[in-house]
């Protein structure tokens, strides 16, 4: 077998080590490093299919290894993230020792790891869902890990302004993920595939949307976008708008 054909599976491999890598650095308070880390795990997310297309590289393997490394990078690793951000809004500390801490507080810090299982559902779901070809039924595990890291990435600028964000909000910010996860809510894939604008007009807008956001609130501003992708697609959803 030739060489390229290992190329795909490799980088999901490296997508793997970063979800590990993020997961390990939240658990232990260092979230600067988690939020770099899964979107370097997110890039090589998108490099392995673009190597897999490149080199006709396309197997059941690479299919489920896919999903084990998004399970972990984008399901894993998010949810420790969330974990250490109510631990900090709990006791002012992302590094407060857990067994040390009241019981409610440790059956808040817990919580956000539900996420896993949704991410497991929704990664199993999409492997044998023939609907989701050209769009998804569902928010993606990629999406929710990137809007976790971004968002992270904000409150570490600037926690004072997240003072209000209190751990019930936060997970009710889980929950919401929780359920698009599993959603039969269309939502468009991101992908362009041609530069025409009447096939990409939505997508187009949402990468106009994200310059601007990013040029007011920098890295934050991908979370404020995908925000706007889940609740248009709910509104259009709700609508009957195809």
């Amino acid at each position: 077998m030739k060489i390229t054909k290992h190329i795909p599976n490799f980088i999901t491999s490296l997508n793997v080590l970063c979800g590990v890598g993020a997961t390990f650095y939240a658990i232990n308070g260092r979230i600067e490093v988690a939020i770099w880390l899964i979107f370097i795990g997110s890039l090589f997310d998108f490099l392995d299919g673009f190597a897999a297309r490149a080199f006709n590289a396309y197997g059941e393997m690479g299919k489920e290894l896919d999903s084990l490394a998004d399970l972990i990078s984008f399901g894993f690793a998010p949810s420790a993230i969330w974990s250490c951000l109510i631990k900090y809004q709990l006791t002012g500390s992302y590094t407060s020792p857990y067994f040390s801490m009241e019981l409610q507080q440790k059956v808040l810090v817990l919580m956000p790891f539900i996420m896993v299982a949704f991410a497991a559902l929704r990664l199993a779901k999409f492997n044998v869902d023939t609907r989701q070809t050209e769009n998804f039924l569902g928010l993606t595990t990629t999406a929710t890990g990137i809007f976790t890291a971004a968002f992270a990435y904000k409150f570490l600028e600037m926690p004072v302004a997240f003072e209000w964000f209190k751990p019930i909000f936060m997970l009710l910010t889980i929950a919401l993920f929780c359920m698009m996860l599993i959603s039969e809510i269309p939502m468009k894939s991101l992908k362009i595939k041609s530069l025409k604008w009447k096939e990409n007009q939505e997508r187009f807008i949402l990468l106009i949307l994200a310059l601007v956001f990013i040029a007011l609130w920098g890295l934050g501003g991908i979370a404020a976008l995908i925000m706007y992708y889940i609740l248009v697609s709910i509104g259009k959803w709700a609508l009957g708008i195809k």
